[in-house]
């Protein structure tokens, strides 16, 4: 096992952000249903929460359960407490929020990796988590 690289994680996260549109698709269905076939306002506040939370669900609900998106699972990545235990809910709570910090700055959360000793990003850090690269076994 080892701590997971920038570009796999990347891998990770366009895989995974591909399954989340077309998740948010689906949500945004309802809404366009409720207009007679006219578009959603982007800026719509409770569009933009069931986005969130959409998006929330996905994450946050594969980690809890099996510490692995399925990019993540793709990728052979596994997000883990520090001490290597399964994360709580609140670190998950925290990676979640942080991360979308980590995306709104230029994804300079995620840059911070390639700085950090540790090889760890701010949402990483600040959740007390970290992605682990496990390897699939040789058959």
């Amino acid at each position: 096992m080892h701590n997971t690289g920038l570009l796999r994680r990347l891998g990770a996260m366009i895989y995974d952000g591909l399954l989340l549109v077309a998740l948010m698709f689906l949500a945004t269905l309802p809404f366009i249903a409720l207009r007679g076939g006219e578009p959603v306002e982007p800026g719509e506040l409770i569009y933009q929460i069931v986005l969130l939370v959409v998006s929330y669900l996905f994450f946050v609900g594969f980690w809890s359960r099996s510490g692995r998106t399925l990019g993540m699972q793709a990728w052979c990545i596994q997000v883990e407490a520090m001490s290597g235990d399964s994360p709580s809910i609140t670190a998950l709570n925290v990676r979640f929020f942080t991360a979308i910090v980590s995306l709104l700055v230029f994804g300079m959360g995620f840059w911070w990796q390639l700085f950090d000793r540790e090889g760890l990003t701010w949402h990483d850090r600040l959740s007390r988590t970290r992605l682990r690269y496990y390897p699939k076994p040789e058959e």
